[in-house]
């Protein structure tokens, strides 16, 4: 899963596969690792992109308004009217924000473990971010099953952590916590799909039923024994809830498109 490309502006993003276009944005400390399963589940009948957030280019001023604006750049530049957007994490709160600003374009709107109300995780801060087990110990409280985090991606965030990088994604993480998007949520008219880890600690149970109450027919899934992020933790049982949902919007759109 290497098809890692470059658009006009010099954005990067990866795509993979044919048909109606899917786009996954991924959380504060993923990556499109987080996604391996799930793109090479997609593939087969979507055309899926999968946004690289620009964290160096973008400075110690990045913002989670910024990376919006620059998942709206990127999607003019591959020219997608209209998509289907998947967020989990950060990944989610943008995907609400560019939901909220671009309502015509989003055919269904999938969240996970997603932020914009509130959530617990390594904080605004990075105490210890030399020290790797602690590193390990945050990460592993990610996922219900602590195997899930394995040394490979353990060594990624430990190395974002102690990079320059790490500026960034303090001011990127103190924006997602300022941003609470409680009020907005009733303006959200799009198809939008609940998946969550019933063992989530970042973004608790409760965020998930808040959300189902706040936008206006949702549909609220839970995976058990799972936790932050579903795709990769339970990628069987989130693929097929996925699937459940997209084939009746993706059914309902062509009818709208002939009709």
């Amino acid at each position: 899963m290497n098809d890692c490309k470059t658009s006009e502006s010099k954005k990067d993003y990866l795509e993979e596969g044919r048909g109606e276009p899917i786009v996954l944005l991924y959380g504060l400390f993923g990556s499109v690792n987080n996604f391996k399963p799930l793109i090479d589940h997609l593939k087969q009948s979507y055309r899926v992109i999968v946004p690289v957030f620009p964290f160096y280019e973008m400075g110690i001023g990045i913002t989670i308004f910024s990376l919006t604006k620059f998942v709206d750049r990127l999607m003019n530049e591959l020219d997608l009217e209209k998509f289907h957007l998947l967020g989990n994490s950060m990944g989610g709160h943008i995907a609400l924000l560019y939901t909220l600003e671009h309502p015509e374009r989003v055919a269904s709107l999938i969240l996970s473990g997603s932020s914009g109300l509130y959530e617990c995780g390594m904080g605004d801060s990075f105490p210890r971010r030399g020290d790797y087990d602690y590193i390990k110990a945050k990460t592993e409280q990610t996922f219900f099953n602590p195997e899930t985090a394995t040394k490979e991606l353990v060594d990624e965030i430990y190395a974002t952590v102690n990079s320059r990088k790490a500026l960034q994604i303090l001011s990127l993480a103190k924006s997602t916590i300022h941003n609470n998007l409680e009020k907005e949520l009733s303006k959200i008219k799009t198809q939008c799909c609940l998946i969550w880890g019933r063992n989530d600690c970042v973004t608790a149970p409760d965020v998930a039923l808040k959300f189902n109450r706040s936008i206006p027919g949702s549909e609220l899934y839970w995976i058990d024994q799972c936790g932050h992020v579903p795709m990769l933790e339970r990628p069987t049982a989130f693929n097929t809830i996925l699937d459940g949902f997209l084939q009746p919007v993706t059914a309902n759109q062509f009818q709208k498109q002939i009709s």
